[in-house]
């Protein structure tokens, strides 16, 4: 893949595999809906009032869990039906025979002729009537069927679903693969007997299966249609073309034993049918008949036989259905008929089939007994997949069951790849799904994941990326509904939103209690997953494409290596409840209240994850962590902003997120340098952030989120030999960059044999990403991820996707006019510049006193810049904020380390550069992303940019509010005009003179 050129569009590659649940919906296209019934006043009166017809169909549809019963017009005459099919669209016509016999053959010919494909169906009220039909209900007569009224409402059933049968069976066979059984009866009086009979066992079968294993109940209207179709002939050349062009699917045949041939009543039509189908396929057949002698037939040809005459008709037709065809439990046996087990589920099933005797299992498998009972369930998948094997196949039936087993396995597992599921211990290590624990919403970040699992689930990367895995860590979600629960079941309701002491609260949380269900499965959890565990929030409007509340709520790393494991579910219990109380943090109110969202409206889910990594020594963390954006607001040389960028370090991503001196490239041009070698040198990584695996005995409210983690020096990384291809050393001698670490000299973390050599091909994988997600949500995105360079599946390296969110969405761009510009009234201009719009209506400004400023004081510095916001939001003021370096950054030592709302009164921020103090813009920070995603302008001004620059002298001469060590609060008399223009990236802030 050539960077950027061999890019494929999301639309092709986006295949969505089809699930059973996908199979299902494209089954049965054609439904009748709207039904034509034509009786004459009195067969209305008899058969609808009398009978009750109407209740009975219904009634008949209700008991059977079939959800949408047809509506049925009912008509007198002649005229009223073809003026009504001219009118409507109907999908059947039923014509019930009264006394004038001749007007149903004429109203059937005319319908024929005004529209040849409408289904046209008989129903006569005795079997004297039948012969006068005979020549109408031919092949090639206007008449599809005839059936015989017997005072079962079942019978308008099956005539319904004869036509939807007939109908949908090519393309359901195709798409679904669905089964066929196959009844070829020439007596109307017998198939409508039959027809109610077979429906009404099928129906009750499957409702029973549905019943048994799920209950979802789309999934349930949808899985009827999976069910086996019958398909009712009269001739033998119908029948035989059924069997030539579905042998594959049928499951059954059902024959009478005369019945016409070549155009002549044959004596042993059935009997040369069934032998016809056996030699190509063997499946079970049964054989019916009036004469009992017929049953000597059917034994010759291997078929079952019933008594047409027999009392018990309906019995013995029940119990051929469910013994022979898989609609019941799957009773294994040996050779001789001996029952050995019993399976009424899939889950029974399974368990039989690992004990059963090699000799039943052979018995079943050369009949086809397996994958017939299994489609008669509806598990197409699974059905499929066993079909093309044969007993020959296989060394021993060690082997055989095996693979059967493994079957179930794959299939299970696949059905659920990128869904999200109902917890299960035995599936907590899986990477292919999300779990679920409890009810509601799953929060921002969560849905994101259960995005990127459905996301990655569908799309091949194995044929776009075949160098690098890409998968996202097994991961559990508590639904936001536990949250609600929890605050209700410790009457914390009445408190928590005025509580200010919040270590207080915190205490509240930690004494309170989860509920049963969540108690229960945190224990199972923690029972089968051994490796450390990131805990992060996941609140509904964290990560939303308007307000992100990027990194407002707290994230837990637990080492989960206690060998007590009521220790380890402590622990996790005890993040989780910090988690939720997250929601009430000075830091998280201050956010809501600056972004005019009420608190009592935030819910939180919370996300249990594997923590990405490796165990070096006592300490565990990852190769390699990081951000990437599709969007990077500072392109420089020939960078494109659409053309993104990424932000990498060695360690836990809290190093990255927290806008520490990382590693900074375009994924697009990752060879592209964006800094001499000697800032190189200065900026490089110093040290990163690992999970402590030694400590114990932590303490959550005092140590906070970073309780067991430990800040570490970056040599300690190359005693653990993780800088080997993350790292350079620069060489003093011959002034470069080597990857000779024999040589000392100053380690430089700028990840050459990744970026530049390719080793592992990230750069290109993150281009691909950032596309793909960018169009997948409509909007730009940031994804943070790690990189596990340690060979993985298919011994290549894996890309974890830890998180995905949409940066920065302006519903409207404003055109900016710059021509009123008067280059003597600007005080502030800047080529890298953010935000887009104009405000005339600012007069305060905060600034640096720039010759006050030291490095080591800017924790000082925020406590300053937080007291005169608080202030500015007293008094409903909003200003600029201008100051040296980095805001809002994790690194004392690259700016002013504030909380974006200890500065939410700014709608406009500077970030300067200072000779000896070089500004390193805020990419990747979860800062930076409130920022932007506010839409407040933010404005970078290189010092070594003669382009730019802050008029501080003209500020100097302005009114003073007040003067602090560090800061000055001044205000203009007359407003600024503040222009911003994000997609040139240029903004100009003006002083006015009075008018």
């Amino acid at each position: 893949m050539n960077q950027g050129s061999d890019y494929v569009e999301l639309s092709k590659i986006y295949k969505r595999k089809k699930t059973d649940q996908d199979i299902f919906q494209e089954l049965m296209s054609f439904k009748v809906t709207e039904v034509l019934l034509v009786a004459t006043y009195y067969d209305s009166y008899s058969i609808v009032r009398e009978g009750r017809f109407f209740d009975k169909i219904f009634g008949e549809y209700l008991q059977l869990n079939l959800f949408s019963a047809p509506r049925i017009t009912s008509v007198a005459t002649y005229e009223e039906a073809m003026l009504l099919i001219e009118e409507r669209k109907f999908d059947m016509v039923i014509l019930m025979a009264g006394l004038d016999k001749q007007m149903p053959i004429t109203l059937s010919q005319e319908i024929h002729r005004s529209c040849p494909s409408l289904p046209v169906l008989l129903m006569v009220n005795n079997n004297e009537d039948l012969k006068y039909f005979d020549e109408s209900s031919a092949l090639g007569g206007s008449i599809d069927k005839v059936f015989v009224w017997n005072g079962d409402s079942r019978v308008f059933l099956a005539m319904i679903k004869y036509v939807e049968d007939k109908l949908n069976t090519a393309n359901d066979v195709k798409v679904g693969d669905v089964r066929i059984i196959l009844l070829v009866e020439d007596s109307q009086r017998y198939y409508s007997r039959y027809l109610p009979m077979l429906y009404s066992i099928i129906m009750i079968q499957t409702q029973n299966i549905l019943a048994e294993e799920t209950s979802d109940q789309t999934h349930k209207i949808l899985k009827m249609r999976v069910r086996p179709k019958v398909l009712l002939v009269s001739t033998y050349e119908e029948a035989v073309e059924i069997v030539d062009q579905y042998l594959d699917n049928l499951i059954c045949v059902i024959s009478d034993v005369k019945y016409m041939r070549d155009g002549q009543p044959d004596e042993n039509a059935g009997v040369d049918l069934i032998s016809y189908v056996k030699s190509k396929i063997n499946i079970p057949t049964l054989l019916q008949s009036s004469d009992p002698e017929n049953a000597q037939k059917a034994e010759m040809v291997g078929a079952d036989f019933i008594d047409k005459n027999s009392d018990t008709l309906s019995m013995d037709l029940y119990n051929f259905i469910h013994q022979k065809l898989g609609f019941g439990n799957f009773v294994f046996t040996n050779s001789r008929g001996i029952t050995l087990a019993t399976a009424k589920n899939l889950k029974e099933f399974i368990s039989c089939l690992k004990e059963i005797p090699a000799e039943s299992l052979l018995y079943h498998a050369r009949r086809n007994g397996i994958s017939t009972w299994l489609m008669a369930r509806g598990e197409i998948s699974i059905a499929k997949r066993l079909r093309p094997y044969r007993i020959e196949d296989f060394e021993s039936t060690t082997k055989l069951r095996q693979k059967i087993l493994d079957i179930f396995e794959e299939a299970r597992l696949e059905r659920l790849r990128g869904r999200v599921v109902q917890f299960d211990p035995a599936l907590v290590k899986n990477d292919r799904f999300v779990m679920r624990i409890g009810d509601g919403s799953f929060g921002g970040k969560g849905r994101g994941l259960a995005f990127l699992s459905n996301f990655i689930e569908n799309i091949d990367f194995l044929s776009i990326v075949p160098d690098l895995n890409i998968k996202i860590p097994p991961t559990t979600i508590i639904g936001a509904g536990e949250f609600s629960v929890f605050l209700e079941k410790n009457h914390l309701l009445e408190t928590i939103y005025e509580e200010t002491d919040f270590e207080d609260l915190q205490h509240r949380f930690l004494s309170a209690t989860l509920s049963d269900e969540v108690e229960c499965k945190l224990r199972q959890y923690i029972e089968c997953m051994e490796a450390p565990l990131a805990v992060r929030s996941s609140g509904l409007f964290e990560d939303s494409l308007l307000q992100p509340f990027a990194g407002v709520f707290s994230t837990y790393v637990l080492p989960n290596n206690d060998p007590n494991p009521e220790v380890r579910f402590s622990q996790l219990a005890s993040a989780v409840k910090l988690v939720y109380a997250s929601i009430f943090s000075p830091t998280a109110r201050a956010y809501f209240e600056a972004v005019h969202y009420k608190i009592d409206e935030e819910k939180m889910a919370v996300i249990i994850q594997q923590l990405v990594g490796q165990k070096a020594h006592n300490r565990y963390y990852p190769h390699v962590s990081g951000v990437a954006q599709s969007f990077n607001y500072y392109p420089f040389s020939y960078m494109k902003p659409e053309d993104g960028f990424a932000v990498i370090g060695v360690g836990l991503g809290k190093y990255v997120v927290g806008g520490e001196r990382a590693w900074r490239f375009c994924p697009r041009y990752p060879g592209l340098e964006l800094s001499s070698l000697g800032d190189q040198i200065k900026d490089s990584q110093q040290y990163f952030y690992a999970v402590d695996m030694e400590k114990e005995n932590v303490d959550f409210l005092k140590d906070g989120e970073d309780a067991f983690l430990s800040k570490l020096d970056i040599s300690e990384a190359e005693e653990d030999g993780n800088l080997k291809h993350c790292a350079s050393v620069y060489d003093i001698n011959n002034d470069r960059l080597v990857n000779d670490f024999s040589i000392r000299g100053p380690r430089v973390l700028n990840f050459a044999d990744i970026l530049k050599y390719d080793m592992v091909p990230l750069p290109r994988t993150l281009d691909t990403l950032l596309r793909y997600f960018r169009e997948a949500m409509g909007a730009p995105v940031e994804i943070e991820f790690a990189l596990d360079l340690d060979p993985g599946d298919r011994g290549k390296p894996t890309l974890w996707l830890l998180q995905i969110k949409p940066l920065i969405r302006l519903e409207k761009h404003m055109e900016v006019d710059f021509s009123e510009v008067e280059q003597k009234r600007v005080i502030i201009k800047s080529e890298k510049g953010m935000g887009n719009g104009r405000y005339d209506h600012i007069k305060d400004v905060v600034f640096m006193n720039v010759e006050k400023f030291d490095r080591t004081k800017t924790g000082e510095m925020a406590k300053e810049v937080a007291m005169m916001n608080k202030k500015m939001e007293k008094e409903g003021l909003e200003y600029v904020l201008i100051g040296p370096g980095r805001w809002g950054t994790r690194d004392p030592s690259t700016g002013i380390p504030v909380f974006w709302s200890q500065i939410s009164q700014a709608r406009v921020i500077v970030e300067m550069g200072l000779p000896d103090f070089p500004l390193d813009a805020s990419l990747g920070s979860h800062f930076f992303h409130n920022v932007t995603s506010l839409n407040i302008g933010y404005f970078s001004v290189l010092a070594k940019n003669k382009n730019e620059f802050v008029d501080l002298d003209f500020l100097k001469k302005q009114q003073v509010i007040e003067d602090t060590r560090y800061f000055k609060h001044i205000r203009l008399e007359q407003p600024l005009t503040i222009l911003m223009d994000g997609k040139q990236q240029k903004a100009v802030v003006m002083w006015n003179e009075e008018n």
